[in-house]
């Protein structure tokens, strides 16, 4: 089944997701706030036609935007998609947000007889662009249908989450809530091993395959390594998915020390001008607070 679909948000993964659709033989638009990143979408095969001109021809909208805020806005806001897609298309919504905030999306898309998806990815921007994310989806049974094609193009693994929104955006907030310690321990790590004498390539070479390894240790601790801090997640990113964290837990009245530790790191972070740094940065706190020199520190 082939579907005309439009991808919203053409950052490191939203750019990925695009290309993988476009790659499985979908019609596939490309949109961003940067016109850079669109013109360079249809520069390689995106197709061409102004949003408000094909909506009405959509199967399908995949929005792969920053937060809560921006999804309103691209689909309910004074140029929302939603109004204009016809009956019958799905929204597949990738942000990390609030359950409360997708179960809202889902029932407004409702309304106007839109399927809505409520879809968190994962995997990162390498996985983005090789179609092989994990994506945490809940949803009616007519939403996956509608959305099948698009997931099967960038996706490989799917789960199935539950028959309403809201159960993958709870699911992406317990991976986000480990993703971000992991992160925040990995630098500590890193730079406590540096006050003893271990460098971060050896401390990645040996960690790597002991028993304190993670994923994101051993796709971050690289940049490090290398002293490259080229933004494929930023900074920014974790002071609003691990405040979402915190707001859920705030609500079900539970306690999360590690998750508050590490967002007062990332918060950090973003004061000595990080944000938009890769978010492995948060390791300069910690060689800042020590005197210590990373890899490719002046």
């Amino acid at each position: 089944m082939t579907l005309k679909t439009a991808v919203i948000g053409l950052g490191s993964m939203g750019y990925g997701i695009a290309a993988s659709i476009l790659r499985a033989g979908h019609a596939t638009y490309g949109y961003d706030v940067n016109p850079a990143q669109s013109a360079r979408f249809m520069a390689e095969g995106g197709a061409q036609g102004a949003l408000p001109d094909i909506a009405p021809s959509l199967d399908a909208v995949v929005v792969v935007v920053l937060n809560a805020a921006q999804t309103e806005t691209v689909l309910f806001g004074p140029q929302g998609v939603a109004s204009l897609m016809p009956k019958g298309a799905v929204v597949i919504a990738c942000a990390t947000v609030p359950p409360a905030f997708a179960r809202d999306m889902a029932a407004r898309c409702t309304a106007l007889g839109l399927h809505y998806l409520d879809a968190p990815i994962s995997g990162g921007s390498a996985k983005a662009a090789n179609g092989k994310l994990s994506v945490m989806a809940s949803g009616t049974p007519a939403a996956f249908a509608a959305a099948a094609p698009v997931l099967r193009a960038t996706s490989e693994t799917v789960f199935e989450l539950g028959n309403s929104a809201g159960a993958g955006s709870a699911m992406k907030a317990v991976n986000q809530l480990l993703a971000g310690v992991h992160i925040a321990a990995m630098a500590e790590a890193m730079t406590f091993g540096m006050t003893q004498g271990v460098s971060p390539d050896k401390f990645l070479e040996v960690i790597s395959k002991c028993a304190g390894t993670s994923w994101m240790l051993e796709n971050r601790a690289p940049h490090i390594v290398a002293g490259d801090y080229t933004p494929h997640s930023s900074v920014n990113i974790w002071p609003k998915d691990l405040g979402i964290v915190l707001d859920i837990a705030r609500d079900a009245k539970f306690a999360a020390p590690i998750t508050a530790a590490a967002m007062q790191q990332f918060l950090a972070a973003a004061g000595q001008g990080l944000g938009h740094e890769d978010d492995a940065a948060v390791a300069k706190v910690y060689a800042r607070n020590a005197s210590l020199k990373l890899p490719g520190d002046a």
